[in-house]
């Protein structure tokens, strides 16, 4: 009885679609942050610039050690640049995915996202819009939604994949 040697299976790889699930009918750009929670988040910016005003007015701050007001001015400076994004960041929707900018831009392109949905906090949607959270195979990304455009493209996108399934 002669034993033939079994070669190993050949794994199948599907190869990419070039095209996507779902194209936009046209660019879609807005502010990632609506004005409500733009005018939110710049109140407490400024009473959190305020409070550490008044500590380092009641403290003795030239007494500690360097490292103490290293921390404390880099906390500052945390804080002054996450703000200024904060203001700036803006979200695009076009031909080949979604993209936000920020301190550090986020991207994902049609091809990689398997599913999309929209959530939001009930009753406070006045003050934090809904966002779209897009599931890449294993990953998730949120995107923000600060203009009625956005948020309607939000809408389109969740819709569509929605009735993917």
């Amino acid at each position: 009885m002669s034993v033939k040697s079994a070669k190993p299976a050949k794994s199948v790889k599907r190869p990419l679609p070039t095209t996507s699930f779902y194209q936009p009918a046209k660019t879609v750009s807005g502010p990632a942050y609506g004005g409500g929670f733009k005018l939110f988040a710049t109140g407490m910016t400024t009473v959190l610039l305020a409070y550490g005003a008044s500590i380092a007015w009641r403290f003795p701050l030239p007494q500690f050690s360097w490292g103490v007001k290293a921390l404390l001015l880099g906390a500052v400076l945390m804080l002054l640049v996450s703000y200024y994004w904060f203001l700036r960041a803006r979200v695009t929707i076009d031909a080949s995915g979604i993209r936000q900018t920020w301190l550090y831009d986020k991207q994902v392109e049609w091809r990689d996202v398997r599913g999309a949905k929209m959530i939001g906090i009930p009753y406070l949607s006045w003050l934090f819009p809904p966002r779209m959270v897009v599931r890449t195979g294993n990953a998730f990304m949120t995107f923000n939604g600060g203009s009625r455009e956005v948020l309607v493209e939000f809408a389109k996108i969740s819709l569509a994949f929605q009735m993917k399934r």
